[in-house]
């Protein structure tokens, strides 16, 4: 039985300028990179219509990357 879940890209945002808009696009970038553009783009709009904090937003970027 194959596994149908994407190997999550990493990414060091760790030292990293902190503003949201920055390491959402670290992310999709990483995430594009890794052949995997349409969760690119769902992650980008599902950061900028639901999330209601920072860190809702990071944590929505670590359901699509590793974050190293």
């Amino acid at each position: 039985m194959e596994s149908t879940e994407k190997k999550k890209p990493i990414v060091k945002l760790i030292g990293e300028d902190g503003n949201v808009f920055n390491l959402m696009g670290i992310c999709s970038r990483a995430l594009k990179k890794a052949g995997q553009g349409e969760e690119a783009k769902e992650l980008v709009t599902k950061i900028t219509t639901t999330a209601k904090s920072y860190h809702e937003a990071l944590a929505m970027m670590m359901d699509y990357c590793d974050v190293e």
